[in-house]
């Protein structure tokens, strides 16, 4: 577990803030919103080009936080998922695309 599990882990645990698993894709959800609708302002709907301003470190901060709790209540190692995830997409030739244009497969 790295150091930024660990911090959430114990924040969380002091905080009260375990919940279960259908709560937090809600919150997780409405974090994303937030940011998508930060984004949509900002750039009047994509007419002007995006620059985060000040907010955004702690919004993006705020979902993080939220993923890493997530994992964190459903027992997985987040580092460890996303640098196997890196790795496969780094042995992948070329700019390969799913579906929705990123490289993930959807369920």
């Amino acid at each position: 577990m790295s150091d930024v599990s660990d911090a959430v882990a114990r924040s969380a645990d002091a905080a009260g803030l375990s919940a279960p698993v259908p709560t937090l894709l809600l919150e997780l959800q409405s974090l994303l919103g937030a940011l998508s609708t930060a984004v949509t302002t900002q750039t009047d709907r994509g007419r002007r080009p995006f620059r985060p301003g000040p907010e955004w470190p702690a919004r993006l901060g705020e979902l993080a936080f939220g993923l890493y709790l997530l994992a964190d209540q459903t027992g997985v190692d987040v580092d460890a998922a996303v640098t196997v995830t890196a790795a496969g997409l780094q042995r992948r030739p070329g700019p390969a695309r799913g579906e929705g244009g990123w490289p993930f497969e959807t369920a």
